[in-house]
């Protein structure tokens, strides 16, 4: 007799994924005597048995449920002809987990992609989360494609101002200085130029590759390159450009239909900022020369004023102290910092490092922007199932309804890398079940897909397989891939970017990764864009990713992801809204497949129909819209 529990189907689950609050639960364990019996019953057939036990349908059941560090509470299921049923509703939103116990079998637990499997003890729970009944996340973001920008490092338009402390670097597409200064420190303070006009130059490039939003690394003024320094987040840089730059962007963008999204550093400033002054270069009084500074209480110091809290010790960005309510009023209240850019008419903020803001902060961020725009788009830098994260020995309330609207998808970035480099399709899809298990589905729609940031080696030198031990062997010609292994890395990526085009969420592309651009950790990932040389046949590859994600957009925006095959290397699945299905397969293997089908299949990428069939090769992959 076997049991079977899947929280992805709705034989087993009636909600998929994260629940409303309010909402009724029904739970259902069948008791099957054969496999194939289950799958004349349920929608998806179990792949192994979940225990070789002897369980039968008279025996009783128990849902044993519990919010997050509360005790258990045990919830009796009724008996049915085909196992165990339970309804309920839950209240009060947070973080749950539950189990089942039948008597005299053991407990049905979290076991292989998310299915029941029996245990001795209840280790291993399901992960429920319940979330506020008013959460909801932006329409317009959903079923869009993301470009990410390193604004010193994509075009350049005229020529820098020259500012004491800045090493303009005339020479676009040189090496990033990585080397520390005669004091051990790194300053970034090498610019290349990148600006706003060179951005807003691009926009046409842009639009073809199907760019709806369009993700800046921090563009306020700093003293760095990379501007997670902030000196003033009420100006634009000088490097970039003026405010009337900025606005003629975001006006130029939204006619090729692109919105902008900025980085939003709250956690910590720079030294050498309006703020802390520790240079006295700013004609503020600064938290380092004053305790009288109006800005003092923004910073924690444990010795005046030499000894502060910093970002992970990082002396030159001095953290900020959240509980201030001087720094809360700057950042949310009427003229300050997030309200004043949303009158530009931006698309929201990607907050770097959610993991240090509070969530009482970020409570009070999701009302300021919310309030300012109520469709402006809230991402968290997470790198792990934000779900259940525990940052500082807290659990984080990101996905509860009160705080995010997305985050960035790490997860799903490792997975599909661990995939194309092993050709382990099971992995990839325990990860992808597991994120439509535990968010809420209009934080699925909108997860951040990426295969690389600015914070990342590039994928293309990822899925090449250089392997360097320093930044002076990161730096060395032969950390780049030559023209035979490039071109197996290339189709390497062509298969990863068709996963992240596919999959629930919302394709993020870094910079240059759809023109071939390799490079290790920073500041090799960071390179300039090489307009120059220019690879039209991977760009055409991105264009008609773009060109499928803008045709089935209604499909890709919110559509339901139902895995059809499995299998060794092979990865094929669905996505289905109303009566229109998109299949998309990756086959990472030697193996050929022949699937079969009563309907007829349009290839999107050739056009050609196939009826009944459709062969797969070893190593392709491919699209298909039913018709």
């Amino acid at each position: 007799m076997y049991i079977y529990y899947n929280p992805l189907d709705t034989a087993c689950k009636n909600l998929i994924g994260a629940i409303r609050q309010g909402d009724t639960l029904q739970l259902n364990v069948y008791s099957l005597k054969t496999a194939q019996q289950q799958s004349a019953v349920l929608e998806y057939p179990i792949q192994t048995p979940s225990a070789d036990v002897c369980i039968r349908p008279e025996q009783n059941g128990f849902l044993q449920l519990h919010r997050d560090g509360e005790p258990m509470q045990s919830y009796p299921m009724e008996i049915t002809p085909f196992g165990w049923t339970v309804s309920l509703k839950i209240h009060e939103i947070g973080l749950y987990f539950y189990s089942f116990y039948i008597e005299n079998a053991g407990h049905i637990v979290c076991g292989a992609l998310e299915y029941g499997a029996i245990r001795d003890q209840a280790t291993d729970e399901f992960l429920l989360t319940v979330y506020s009944e008013d959460y909801q996340t932006p329409d317009w973001f959903k079923g869009g494609v993301m470009y990410q920008i390193f604004p010193d490092r994509f075009c350049k338009k005229g020529s820098m101002p020259d500012i004491t402390g800045r090493i303009a670097r005339n020479d676009w597409g040189g090496e990033p200085t990585f080397r520390p200064n005669e004091q051990g420190k790194v300053l970034n303070n090498d610019f290349f130029g990148g600006n706003l006009k060179g951005i807003q130059s691009k926009l046409p490039y842009l639009k073809k590759l199907g760019v709806t939003v369009l993700y800046l690394n921090p563009i306020f003024e700093a003293a760095s390159n990379h501007r997670y320094d902030t000196s003033d987040y009420l100006k634009i840089d000088p490097f970039l450009g003026a405010e009337e730059d900025f606005a003629e962007l975001v006006q130029e963008a939204e006619k090729h239909g692109i919105k902008l999204i900025l980085d939003g550093v709250f956690n910590h400033t720079g030294d050498n900022s309006v703020y802390f002054n520790k240079y006295g270069q700013y004609p503020s009084i600064g938290a380092y020369q004053s305790k009288d500074s109006p800005y003092y209480s923004w910073y924690s110091f444990q010795e005046f004023p030499n000894r502060y809290s910093s970002w992970w010790g990082i002396d030159i960005l001095p953290e900020v102290n959240e509980n201030s309510q001087e720094y809360q009023d700057f950042i949310f209240e009427k003229g300050g910092v997030l309200k004043k850019w949303l009158q530009f008419g931006i698309g929201g903020y990607r907050l770097d490092v959610a993991d240090e803001l509070p969530d009482f902060f970020l409570k009070k961020l999701r009302k300021s922007v919310k309030e300012s725009n109520p469709e402006a788009v809230i991402i968290g830098e997470v790198w792990e199932d934000a779900s259940n994260k525990i940052a500082y020995s807290k659990r984080r309330e990101y996905l509860q309804g009160y705080e995010l609207d997305s985050v960035m998808n790490y997860p799903l970035k490792d997975g599909i890398i661990r995939y194309i480099q092993t050709g382990n399709a099971a992995d990839l899809l325990q990860i992808v079940r597991a994120l439509i298990n535990h968010y809420p589905k209009q934080t699925v729609d909108c997860l951040m897909n990426i295969l690389g940031t600015h914070d990342t080696s590039r994928i293309l030198t990822v899925l090449g397989g250089i392997s360097c031990q320093n930044k002076e062997e990161m730096a060395s010609a032969w950390a780049y891939l030559d023209g035979n292994a490039k071109a197996c890395a290339i189709e390497k990526l062509k298969m990863a970017a068709v996963l992240q085009y596919t999959m629930p969420g919302v394709p993020c592309v870094y910079y240059g990764d759809e023109n071939g651009m390799e490079g290790h950790i920073d500041p090799f990932c960071r390179r300039c864009f090489d307009w120059e040389h220019i690879n039209d046949h991977l760009i055409g590859f991105y264009q008609t990713l773009g060109k499928i994600r803008k045709e089935y957009r209604s499909i890709f925006k919110d559509g339901e992801f139902r895995e059809i095959c499995v299998q060794d290397g092979l990865f094929y699945f669905k996505r289905v809204k109303d009566q229109h299905e998109l299949y998309v397969f990756v086959n990472n293997s030697s193996k050929r497949y022949l699937l079969e089908s009563s309907n007829c299949f349009t290839d999107c990428f050739q056009g050609i129909v196939y009826e009944k069939e459709i062969p797969i090769d070893p190593y392709s992959y491919g699209i298909f819209i039913k018709q």
